[in-house]
């Protein structure tokens, strides 16, 4: 994702509601030092939208975008990607679980030794 998607990413992860183009935008200049343009807004969300990362409801006006996945199952998706394309898994895995500190391994063995393997 590019910069102003992953920022429109966020509002959304962080929204309780569907959020509309203007409440984007809004939201925005009020984190940013600038305000991007409606149209461009539109079309970042539009993007988003022909990606899968949000789904706009047009039965309402103005229209209504929500991410269709939470902050932590997009991370999954990634994840699975990355891990996905790798030629030797196990490397991978070793070196990521090599490099997370004490607490986060901690936490990794507990899920593991949780699963009903």
């Amino acid at each position: 994702m590019g910069e102003l998607e992953q920022a429109i990413m966020e509002l959304l992860w962080d929204s309780a509601q569907a959020l509309t183009a203007n409440e984007v935008r809004d939201t925005l200049a009020a984190r940013q030092d600038s305000e991007p343009a409606i149209t461009t807004v539109l079309t970042v969300l539009g993007r988003l939208n022909k990606k899968g990362f949000v789904t706009k409801d047009s039965s309402r006006r103005p229209h209504e975008f929500t991410a269709t996945t939470s902050r932590e199952e997009h991370t999954v998706q990634l994840l699975n990607d990355v891990l996905g394309s790798a030629v030797d898994k196990h490397a991978v895995l070793a070196r990521f679980i090599g490099g997370i500190d004490a607490t986060d391994a901690q936490q990794v063995q507990r899920l593991l030794q949780s699963r009903d393997i």
